[in-house]
């Protein structure tokens, strides 16, 4: 049986005892194979161990749970197998940045902490088109000429804006074309962990590296990023796939790490190495700000 046969075999004897007392040896039993070998081999494919795992999506279906059923807040804890309320407390804010009670005050379906159930795609794609381990480096301070808009991620409008701005960008004869261009997320305050959602609104701002003497045209605005220290993901695919990147690193990347996301810009950067945006193998580095 191949590694993505197994891995699916596991993912979906976890889901169908999410509220069953289970334990990462019933998960490599399940699987026919020694809890070693197995153990070691999801926590390289799948960025955490199995237990990480498990623990994750029993806080997700417990968030689930908050902000859809009338469940008492003990009962949610008892029922995921949680020792305790505190234990479940203390697991829940740890993930989420907040107390059960005021996730259910709040109603906020948040994306940071958030893990939902992978699908068969979803679990190729974790395996073979995302850097689960980033690379912590310092970004120079760039400057940016380009636009800015408003978006979502329910309502995104960065394709369409892209499409506005290369045309743009193809009349100008004084800029270098092969420059790298990035999509920075402004931050503001609907990005902060405990809040932040698909329907959160922020400023994107798209645009290519320049020199800080460019002239600039009437129609662009110029961005002046400071840079600073940042964990760097590399997506591989589509753009249309990158959701799935996303999820890996605010649903697992983050609640695990021990690196803090940081209150500044995080952007996306589209080197020579990105071939289009329908192209399987094109590349997409992906920078998140951290403390």
């Amino acid at each position: 049986m191949d590694g993505e046969k197994i891995l699916e075999q596991a993912i979906i004897f976890i889901e169908n005892n999410l509220y069953e007392p289970i334990t990462a040896c019933n998960v490599a039993h399940a699987v026919s194979y020694s809890y070693y070998h197995f153990h070691r081999y999801f926590h390289a494919m799948m960025g955490e161990t199995i237990g990480e795992y498990i623990r994750s999506r029993r806080l997700t279906e417990a968030a689930k749970l908050l902000l859809y059923s009338e469940k008492k807040i003990l009962d949610i804890a008892v029922s995921l197998h949680f020792q305790s309320h505190e234990a479940f407390t203390r697991a829940f804010k740890n993930r989420y940045d907040v107390t059960p009670k005021q996730y259910r005050k709040n109603r906020i379906n948040t994306l940071i902490g958030n893990k939902p159930q992978l699908d068969v795609i979803e679990l190729v794609h974790r395996q073979s088109k995302i850097t689960l381990t980033p690379e912590i480096i310092m970004v120079p301070s760039k400057t940016i000429m380009g636009i800015r808009f408003e978006t979502s991620v329910a309502n995104n409008q960065s394709s369409a804006q892209w499409e506005n701005f290369n045309n743009q960008l193809a009349k100008m004869k004084n800029i270098a074309s092969n420059s790298n261009r990035y999509g920075f997320f402004e931050v503001n305050n609907s990005c902060e962990a405990k809040v932040f959602n698909e329907d959160s609104v922020t400023t994107e701002f798209i645009g290519i590296e320049v020199d800080k003497d460019s002239i600039v045209p009437s129609n662009m605005l110029i961005k002046e990023f400071p840079g600073g220290k940042y964990a760097k993901f590399i997506h591989t695919g589509t753009v249309n796939t990158l959701y799935m990147t996303y999820r890996y690193i605010w649903g697992t990347w983050f609640p695990s790490s021990n690196n803090q996301l940081d209150m500044r810009d995080d952007f996306e950067c589209y080197t020579e190495r990105f071939l289009g945006v329908k192209n399987d193998k094109s590349q997409i580095d992906i920078y998140f700000p951290i403390m």
